[in-house]
């Protein structure tokens, strides 16, 4: 049993405080062009105005930092009037004074529990106010969930809902409100000034701009917003992309935007922007994913369809657009960490550029692509993602060839996936890769329940979609997962694990007898990557039970000659957790085609 000596928690003392966190906005610009004049300034501000006030509200400075402060107050209510008093008067303030001398503040403010040392204050309550603080609009205040909470209905000040943000160092998404002086009537006051762009979040950012009514029907006002709030609401489900909300993005709406503009006014990466247009019972959406810094297109298509249920409809052009969004994102990522020079690489490119070799599916890309995400724990232990990363590797090399002990390696994979569960148990990508090798293990108790949360967290992941129709194979529902990969394609029509999607509508519809469509899926999937040895065995398997024994001869040859090792008694230890059913007819099939018993 573990024992703690006293002093290891009598030094510690806690307490709950209303937390808050200034900085000055711009203030390296400022003092760039007015060194001596804006310390004055701040100095007479902070004497004349900031402190008096936190004071007079019964708070305290806890420490100043350059630009900022760190104060507290034994009341949330009193920081929040401290808050808007402050900000308010600074804004008079600046109407009486030159532009190039306004001094503005951002402040967030936060509740929550504090470690006291001294005059200090430390832990995530702090952590979280200085967040908050970072993601306030110039101005303005930016506060916390539990704050609204203790001042809804209790202040004549109004906030805005700024919907869930994810924030550097901070595990949960941080669900926020936002007040401004002359409230959000325009991108400039949501954001701040054009001349002051926001840092990029720690990972991909996106601003998905109201979709422009084309049909000049103001009744088609809701259906061209609905779709537009529904696919933020879709992407935002990513664990991995920071997604700017709603009720910022939509500061644009009926506005004619320039998109690098916006990367700086949002601090993001990548704009997405789109059309509705309709005409009697048929509809057009357009959608094209757009670089901010370079303004070069990553993606962009048309969706033409007849309207019959209108909600129907907008959930299907919500999966379909966020579907290929969150596939082409994950693509421009990947290959932007590959062509960083190693030097340059932090966590998340290690991750990014091991994934792009994963999805090479070579032995030697499989070898480099766990080295590097390896190395992202190393620097990142607490990366949920990169250890799902590594069960999906551990996962792909088993089952491709590449794995000395193949049990062995699947059942590190689980480890991994039950590690990424455990960090982020809300990152869809966890729990696909913990299905996928339980399948393989034959442990349907959990590969399928595994493989559903992932779909129900990521319903637009074509991964997920794709691992549940594997799993339902697997088990002895071949028929069940014939829509779910039909589904996969449609959402990424250029995955990297495409011939994958094509090779299980082969084996799928070979198991429900549907022999013709299971020969052309194989020949897709050949077509799309010609060097995978499942992709000619699936032919195989076809072409034997079409009657054609020099194609299904040809095929097993080819399966044999990209691995080896293939044999009946490999496929059969492989595959051996597979439905009794299925993998015997497997193995007489492929004798029939003539592939070698051992």
């Amino acid at each position: 049993m573990r024992r703690y000596t006293s002093c290891m928690v009598e030094n510690i003392q806690r307490r709950l405080a209303a937390i808050v966190s200034a900085d000055v906005v711009g203030y390296s610009r400022l003092m760039g062009a007015d060194e001596a004049g804006t310390h004055s300034r701040l100095k007479a501000r902070f004497s004349e105005l900031v402190e008096p006030k936190i004071a007079e509200h019964g708070g305290r400075v806890v420490k100043l930092m350059g630009d900022g402060l760190l104060a507290e107050f034994p009341s949330v209510i009193s920081a929040v009037i401290w808050a808007v008093e402050v900000q308010t008067k600074v804004g008079e303030l600046n109407t009486k004074g030159a532009d190039e001398q306004r001094i503005d503040y951002r402040v967030g403010v936060n509740l929550g529990d504090v470690i006291v040392d001294g005059d200090d204050i430390f832990g995530d309550g702090v952590n979280v106010a200085a967040r908050l603080q970072g993601i306030a609009k110039t101005g303005g205040v930016c506060i916390s969930e539990k704050v609204h909470a203790e001042v809804r209905g209790k202040l004549s000040a109004e906030f805005t809902d700024g919907g869930l943000q994810k924030v550097k160092n901070i595990t949960d998404p941080l669900h926020v409100w936002h007040w401004s002086p002359n409230g959000q009537t325009s991108a400039e006051t949501v954001v701040g000034k054009p001349d002051e762009p926001l840092s990029l979040p720690d990972k991909p950012s996106i601003a998905v701009l109201p979709f422009q009514n084309m049909s000049g029907d103001p009744e088609q006002e809701y259906f061209s917003d609905g779709v537009t709030e529904d696919i933020i609401t879709a992407l935002s489900r990513l664990r991995w992309l920071f997604v700017i909300a709603r009720n910022s993005t939509f500061t644009y709406k009926g506005r004619a935007v320039d998109v690098k503009q916006v990367g700086l006014e949002m601090g993001v990466r990548y704009v997405l922007e789109g059309s509705v247009r309709k005409a009697g019972r048929r509809i057009r959406v357009t959608a094209q994913l757009i670089e901010a810094d370079t303004g070069n297109h990553i993606w962009a298509d048309r969706y033409d369809r007849d309207i019959t249920d209108i909600f129907d409809l907008q959930d299907e052009l919500t999966e379909a657009i966020s579907g290929q969004v969150n596939a082409e994102l994950a693509n421009t990522e990947r290959e932007q960490a590959h062509r960083k020079t190693p030097t340059d690489l932090d966590a998340w490119d290690l991750y990014q550029r091991g994934m792009w070799h994963y999805y090479k599916f070579a032995k030697d890309d499989n070898a480099e692509a766990r080295r590097l995400l390896l190395r992202a724990t190393e620097q990142s232990p607490e990366f949920a993602a990169a250890y799902a990363g590594l069960a999906a590797i551990d996962q792909s090399a088993a089952l491709l060839g590449y794995a000395e002990d193949e049990i062995a390696t699947m059942k590190r994979g689980v480890q991994y996936a039950e590690k990424s569960i455990k960090l982020d148990d809300r990152d869809g990508f966890g729990y696909y890769a913990l299905g996928r090798n339980c399948a393989n293990l034959g442990d349907r108790d959990r590969a399928i329940p595994a493989l559903q949360k992932s779909v129900d967290l990521s319903p637009s992941s074509a991964a997920s979609l794709f691992g549940l129709g594997y799993a339902l194979w697997i088990f002895g529902r071949a028929e069940e997962g014939l829509p779910l990969f039909a589904r996969a394609i449609r959402l990424s029509p250029h995955d990297p694990q495409l011939w994958m999607f094509h090779y299980l509508l082969s084996i799928c519809n070979f198991a429900k007898g549907a022999f013709t469509e299971a020969a052309s899926e194989a020949k897709v999937s050949i077509q799309v990557k010609g060097d995978e040895y499942w992709s000619h065995v699936a032919l195989a398997l076809a072409e034997s039970k079409l009657g054609d024994a020099v194609a299904a001869q040809a095929a097993a040859d080819r399966a044999c000659e990209l691995l080896p090792k293939l044999s009946i008694a490999y496929l059969e230890l492989i595959l051996g957790v597979l439905y009794p059913p299925y993998l015997e007819t497997w193995l007489d099939t492929l004798r029939n085609a003539g592939m070698r018993e051992q």
